[in-house]
């Protein structure tokens, strides 16, 4: 395989997780906070503890997000973002205006 398409594989695994359903939202509401509790992100989405662990671990694997347990009862947990993840939201941040720019050269066009 070459560079190119190990490449665009690698790009193609990135885009396929943040294509997942809540991904983009968890990062959203993690983006505008230092730190947030597990109840806090499955309040704000509506989504199943479930969902969100499974969507949480992605995002850890992935480097984009910590996970720190505090050992009080019950057991409190906060999710910060990395400064990958912080990153990314800039580059997401430009594909978006990139992807307006061409929305409305399509519509003036058509």
């Amino acid at each position: 395989m070459s560079d190119n398409n190990q490449e665009l594989g690698r790009i193609a695994g990135i885009l396929n997780m943040l294509g997942k359903r809540w991904t983009l939202q968890l990062l959203g509401i993690m983006g505008s906070r230092e730190a947030t509790r597990f109840s806090e992100l499955k309040r704000s989405l509506d989504i199943s503890g479930t969902m969100l662990s499974e969507r949480l671990l992605e995002l850890e694997r992935e480097g984009l997000v910590t996970k720190k347990i505090y050992g009080t009862m019950p057991p409190r947990v906060e999710y910060r973002l990395t400064d990958s993840a912080r990153e990314l939201e800039n580059i997401l941040a430009e594909f978006a205006k990139w992807h307006a720019g061409r929305h409305s050269i399509y519509l003036i066009t058509n």
